[in-house]
């Protein structure tokens, strides 16, 4: 076989599957097994896979920027962010994490609700800028252009220095072993921290992030107070998840 109908082969099984073990794929096609752990390098090389111990899993789909991401699942985002601004309860402490679904959240709102937003997200407080009674808490740092939030160590300072009854957590990978990923070491790391200062940890996601990984982990599933998705989605997909004790909110 050559190396391209296997590398071929690699992510049809990852779509099927889910996950693909090296070991038992080097048996069935009767190659070495440092010979799929190369492809798996170089898939992983040009962001087609996530490598992990053992194998691979599928790579998460939001890489692109800002502007191309607000264009993918609208309406699915739209939704959530609608159940999501029901969650939230008049005089609690709110932090909304960056990303284009939080953004539809903000949106959501109701017009009458008297809480405090905080954010690290220039998106977002501009969306709630329009609010009428939210009090909008912006923190500064250096700006991450690919989710258009602030990271680094002022950030980090600020953020150490609240505590919000629950945080709505962005996040490009939610798998059940890899846990809840994103795919920058110093963003994963100010998410993390938000996490640890919240008495709740809500995660919205829509369906290609379900079952997929990326390079930096956030945190365990079982970490996660609810997971917020659409709805109708196969069986399969959620039930590792919701084993992980994750209550698991479709709308």
């Amino acid at each position: 076989m050559l190396t391209s109908e296997r590398k071929a082969l690699i992510q049809k099984v990852l779509k099927r599957d889910g996950r693909l073990v090296a070991r038992d794929f080097s048996q069935e096609l009767g190659v070495s097994e440092d010979t799929v752990r190369r492809d798996l390098r170089e898939l992983a090389g040009e962001g087609l896979l996530q490598r992990v111990h053992g194998g691979a899993l599928p790579a998460s789909p939001a890489v692109a920027d800002f502007g191309s991401r607000e264009q993918v699942g609208s309406p699915a985002k739209a939704k959530l962010g609608q159940a999501a601004a029901r969650m939230i309860q008049p005089g609690q402490v709110v932090f909304l994490d960056g990303g284009t679904t939080n953004v539809q959240l903000a949106r959501q709102l109701p017009t009458d609700l008297r809480a405090v937003i905080v954010t690290h997200s220039p998106s977002i407080a501009v969306e709630l800028a329009r609010h009428p009674s939210v009090e909008v808490e912006l923190i500064g740092g250096r700006l991450f252009k690919h989710s258009i939030v602030a990271v680094g160590a002022t950030c980090a300072e600020a953020i150490s220095r609240i505590r919000a009854d629950v945080f709505f957590l962005g996040a490009t990978g939610v798998h059940p072993e890899t846990g809840v990923t994103t795919g920058d070491r110093e963003e994963a790391a100010i998410k993390r921290l938000i996490a640890s200062h919240s008495a709740e940890t809500i995660i919205l996601t829509t369906e290609e992030k379900l079952g997929a990984a990326s390079p930096y982990s956030i945190m365990p599933l079982t970490e996660v107070s609810a997971l917020v998705t659409v709805a109708g989605l196969p069986e399969e997909t959620l039930l590792p998840i919701k084993s992980s004790g994750v209550a698991v909110v479709e709308v």
